[in-house]
């Protein structure tokens, strides 16, 4: 599933050809999404202008002169720019069409995302409940400090609960807990204010690189251009289980928490 950097990979691509841009209209093959396309999508982006392309969480939002756009990957979604002359593929359901002959293509096998119109981002209940943005000013170790107080679930599960911190998903929480040292069933509320500031850390560090190395691309994810993201290549802990620390040496264990597959090293990571 595309996470945090994989979104913020797509956003940072997709700047360049589309501020200033207006739409003429959207094709929808396949409304069948997670939510419904609007079916007046092509009526309402027609004549309309690109502001601004921002993210919150692992939803684009692109900001334009009347009304926004909300677009959601889900599992296996991507957003690409293509030639208005490029034949559509299977699960390629919706085409923003731009002025300019160009396309924004949204391809999705799943169909688990979502192509939404929104007057209010910010109200919408898609977005509302959202917790801190990790590469945020705010989210720094007082505040993780403060806001995991009274918090007995396992801090891996606090940290990808998306009303606590958005975007941090399997893969980031297990390589920001190595990089941290912090054994990833350890209650929230028993961290120190140092490891927090520690773990907060980790968090930003393992996302920026991530970002800067494309996302991770373990089944389907690619970027705008249709590349794949590379940052599995430098996993520590991620898929390891039984191969050898690359800090220690000792074996990397699998656990399963929360239906997830956890992935951390005995030796480097205290409790």
């Amino acid at each position: 599933m595309p996470e945090l950097p994989e979104v913020e990979t797509v956003r940072r691509g997709l700047i360049p050809h589309l501020l200033g841009q207006r739409f003429s209209g959207a094709i929808v093959r396949d409304p069948r999404l997670r939510w419904p396309v609007p079916s007046d999508l092509d009526a309402r982006l027609a004549g309309r202008r690109i502001e601004r392309l921002e993210r919150r969480g692992k939803y684009l939002i692109l900001r334009l002169d009347a009304g926004n756009l909300i677009v959601h990957l889900g599992m296996s979604g991507s957003l690409r720019l293509v030639a208005a002359t490029v034949q559509p593929a299977r699960h390629d359901h919706v085409d923003m069409i731009l002025d300019n002959g160009t396309v924004l293509r949204y391809h999705d096998p799943r169909r688990f995302g979502a192509v939404l119109l929104s007057d209010h981002p910010e109200a919408d209940p898609l977005l509302v409940r959202l917790g801190i943005e990790p590469l945020e000013p705010g989210f720094s170790g007082d505040w993780l400090y403060t806001a995991s107080r009274g918090r007995r679930s396992a801090i891996k599960s606090w940290l990808m609960d998306s009303h606590q911190v958005v975007g941090v998903g399997n893969i980031y929480a297990n390589e920001a807990l190595f990089h941290a040292g912090i054994h990833p069933l350890v209650n929230a509320e028993r961290l120190s204010r140092r490891r927090c500031q520690c773990l907060a850390n980790a968090v930003r560090d393992t996302l920026e690189r991530a970002i800067e190395a494309g996302g991770s691309t373990l089944r389907d994810f690619v970027d705008s251009h249709g590349k794949p993201g590379y940052f599995q290549q430098t996993y520590y802990v991620y898929g390891r289980a039984e191969q050898p620390c690359r800090v220690c040496g000792g074996a990397i264990r699998l656990a399963r928490l929360g239906n997830r597959a956890t992935y951390f090293c005995p030796r480097c990571q205290k409790k």
